[in-house]
């Protein structure tokens, strides 16, 4: 069975950056269709980073500031994210698919697993 847990959320001031990482067991190796989603309060998730087949992916609110990486040694999905902003905060959930079609790597339905999410607060 797939389990996916995200750790390094936590609270910063606007400016400053964290790494959130997402361990997968349950694989034999890391899924080719990893993204990171986040939900704000009275929003709905929304993608942020995604992998699919090695190539990464990124909405533009977060273009130039976060990037995903994966670890296939430790099963392991990381989001380095930089120049944090109030508008970030948001609770980060880590998310996997056996199977994606590139047109589907935003929407949230499409991905079988999930984490239990991390939370990040960002102030200003």
């Amino acid at each position: 069975q797939v389990q996916l847990v995200e750790s390094g959320g936590g609270s910063v001031q606007a400016g400053g950056s964290l790494r959130l990482s997402c361990a997968a067991s349950g694989y034999t190796s890391i899924s080719n269709y990893m993204g990171w989603f986040r939900q704000a309060p009275g929003k709905e998730r929304e993608g942020v980073a995604a992998i699919y087949t090695g190539s990464t992916y990124y909405a533009d609110s977060v273009k130039g500031r976060f990037t995903i990486s994966q670890d296939n040694a430790k099963n392991t999905v990381y989001l380095q994210m930089n120049s944090l902003k109030p508008e970030d905060t948001a609770m980060y959930y880590c998310a996997a698919a056996d199977a994606l079609w590139i047109g589907y790597v935003w929407n949230p339905e499409k991905y079988k697993y999930w984490g239990q999410g991390t939370q990040v607060t960002v102030s200003s």
